[in-house]
């Protein structure tokens, strides 16, 4: 068959953001492929749906992390769900043409891999779940979720857990899990809209709405939590984490899985001091309640838990199935809009689990 040249569409880091990221920071590039038959020992990958998630804030940033930034001129990193559109017919591939695949190609239509590259895994699938859930509650953010509150949170029967960004794609998994286990669940959203919905669709006891000012949030989460918090899933930081803070019970344990009020904060993509964020005096007290209260505070990437995902996997698909975990998804059409949504995304204008779809 003669080869064809089709185009790929990519969104490159064109600058690295200074706070917040804005629109140059990205670049809209095209460039062609030929096809239909890959290089030597690669397959050629058409993306589906890319998910937007706020890790990604810290790729953008120079600073060292535990894993590598994107570089300037570099595309967005990004995990996709991908169909197989063609495969070098002389090297031997565990996939097929038409196979659909988990990968990390990043924020571009195509992209050419190795045939043997660990990080695109085939994707098998009950005929219940839609494909996109993969990216989201069967995916990362809902593996991050499961480990995160039961390997790290260790919830019990009757325990108090917090969720914050309790709307969101990972806070909406732990709190209908920690209800699952038979505790009291109590989130916090953003506006009463997202609190109404983690209430009344996914059945927290209570929600509680940080858009108030931080001594109403605290007053209403010191009624909500009159015994104390004995699991706080972090997934922000900032004014939410110091009206949790001194509700924290002996023994309470905290996975930190995110810091979204802190990504744009230009001391966090470097080192930081008490002059630089002005929180130097808080140290001495959140040191002296770890040790006092005894309390456990675990930061965690899910890669960290990779053995665990069959038993994810096996849990979460027959939770969904039997209606005990719902799940809601906020799809953008383009890839040229990706930049926007992520912006929002960082700005938590989004409603559910962010997904392009290309």
């Amino acid at each position: 068959m003669p080869a064809q040249t089709m185009t790929n569409t990519k969104i490159v880091l064109a600058s690295r953001p200074e706070g917040a990221p804005c629109d140059d920071n990205f670049r809209l590039e095209q460039e062609p492929i030929s096809t239909p038959e890959p290089g030597s020992g690669q397959m050629l990958l058409e993306t589906i749906y890319l998910s937007l998630d706020p890790y990604m804030r810290g790729r953008m940033s120079a600073a060292k992390s535990y894993a590598e930034p994107v570089a300037i001129g570099g595309v967005m990193e990004g995990g996709t769900l991908c169909r197989v559109l063609a495969i070098d017919p002389e090297a031997r591939c565990r996939h097929k043409v038409g196979d659909e695949v988990l990968a990390y190609t990043g924020w571009q239509s195509h992209a050419l891999v190795k045939v043997d590259d660990p990080s695109v895994v085939a994707l098998h699938r009950p005929e219940h779940l839609p494909l996109s859930y993969y990216l989201g509650v069967m995916g990362m953010p809902g593996m991050t979720a499961y480990t995160g509150l039961l390997l790290i949170g260790e919830p019990k029967a009757g325990e108090t857990v917090v969720v914050a960004a309790a709307s969101g794609a990972v806070g909406a998994v732990v709190g209908q899990i920690a209800k699952i286990k038979g505790c009291r669940v109590v989130g916090i959203a953003g506006g009463d809209r997202k609190c109404d919905y983690v209430v009344n669709e996914l059945g927290f006891d209570v929600c509680i709405d940080h858009r108030q000012s931080p001594q109403d949030l605290a007053a209403e989460l010191h009624a909500a939590c009159p015994d104390g918090i004995d699991v706080y899933f972090e997934n922000v930081g900032g004014h939410v984490f110091e009206a949790v803070f001194p509700l924290l019970s002996n023994f309470a344990r905290i996975p930190v899985c995110g810091l979204i009020a802190h990504y744009n904060d230009t001391f966090a993509t470097g080192e930081m001091s008490g002059d630089d964020c002005g929180r130097g005096d808080f140290t001495p007290i959140l040191m002296r309640a770890i040790l006092t209260k005894r309390l456990r505070f675990q930061g965690f990437i899910v890669g960290d838990f990779a053995d665990q995902r069959e038993n994810f996997v096996n849990d979460v698909a027959a939770w969904i199935k039997e209606g005990k975990i719902k799940y809601r998804e906020d799809i953008v059409k383009g890839l040229e809009n990706a930049p926007r949504a992520f912006q929002g995304l960082l700005k938590g204008q989004n409603f559910g689990k962010l997904l392009v779809e290309i």
